[in-house]
């Protein structure tokens, strides 16, 4: 359901519910302020912005399906369609509409966002009427403010969530589980950030290019700081992107370290029991042969022959460890 909100600039005063017929009243009662309609039904809206405000079908079309970043000077208003994230996910975003008119902001959306709430608290507040008049520009430079505020909001959390992650890759009492999916995520969300901040900046820096005579003077230095904000949080965008990349690389390191010393832990393993196998194995064939109590190679014929049969065993062992020791498999390397 359609839903259309006013708000004329009066100091702590909240936006009032209105319909579309109402709103010719309100704009030739009051000179500047925020119109912000909400899941509009294309019929009627359409007749509003075309035939009641007389707006470009071209923006107008904008607003009921899905358009690129962009805006726009016509000959009786101004047009600016950007992404804002949306309410119900943390990095789902939606676009959002602006008309700017006769000091008038319009926005169109179909979806709860953010950038809208922190816009509507602005505007109530005293300091937004100490800042500038209730111009269009004025008012538009404070909605993508808002907007790029709560990307920052966004982007804050995100730093301390990878610090967290860092924290954990480094930490050498404890080994965490699924780090490198956290890392993989992480990179994931930077880049679906980056994929509306990267053009929120190429429109703000658009807007201040003096061939499109978007902005006035009065405004100009606004929009300027504006822009140092949405660089800014392409400028962290890059710096988290490669410190995650960083400690991904570090936690793969490290896990090829500990795979290799385990292997390395078990090759030591393996060979010490071929070295005992090596051994055991000829002496093992002596005292099977001569285990046997046949009459062969002087064996069972008395007493003495058990420590003949010792000292062959012996010898051979002997035998065995220095040739072993000769080969560089046992003692210093």
């Amino acid at each position: 359901m359609t839903r259309v909100r006013v708000h004329t600039g009066e100091v702590n005063a909240e936006m009032e519910d209105t319909s579309l017929d109402e709103l010719s009243t309100i704009m030739s009662d009051n000179s500047s302020g925020w119109i912000d309609i909400f899941q509009p039904k294309e019929g009627v809206t359409r007749e509003f912005l075309e035939g009641g405000m007389n707006f470009h079908h071209l923006a107008v079309d904008d607003c009921f399906e899905e358009p690129a970043s962009r805006v726009f000077v016509y000959d009786t208003h101004k047009f600016a369609t950007f992404k804002a994230r949306d309410a119900d996910r943390e990095l789902d975003t939606e676009y959002l509409r602006a008309f700017l008119k006769d000091g008038w902001l319009i926005t169109v959306r179909h979806a709860h966002m953010p950038g809208i709430a922190e816009f509507r608290k602005r505007i109530k507040s005293k300091d937004f009427k100490k800042d500038g008049d209730m111009k269009s520009e004025y008012l538009l430079y404070q909605l993508l403010d808002s907007v790029a505020d709560d990307w920052t909001k966004v982007l804050i959390r995100k730093s301390e969530r990878l610090d967290e992650i860092e924290d954990q890759v480094f930490d050498p009492h404890q080994v965490y589980s699924n780090l490198l999916e956290n890392l993989h995520e992480m990179k994931g969300d930077l880049r679906e950030i980056a994929k509306s901040t990267t053009p929120l900046d190429e429109l703000v820096q658009r807007i201040l290019r003096s061939d499109e005579g978007f902005v006035t003077d009065e405004t100009k230095l606004y929009y300027r700081d504006l822009a140092d904000l949405t660089h800014s949080i392409g400028t962290r965008l890059e710096n988290y992107s490669s410190g995650a990349a960083s400690t991904r690389d570090t936690y793969i390191s490290q896990t090829s370290m500990r795979l290799a010393e385990s292997q390395a832990e078990t090759a030591e393993v393996m060979r010490l029991l071929t070295i005992i196998a090596t051994i055991m194995l000829p002496i093992t064939a002596v005292a099977s042969i001569f285990g046997m109590n046949v009459e062969s190679l002087g064996a069972g014929n008395g007493p003495i022959d058990l420590m003949t049969i010792l000292g062959v065993m012996g010898a051979i062992g002997c035998s065995m460890l220095l040739w072993l020791y000769i080969k560089g498999y046992i003692g210093k390397r």
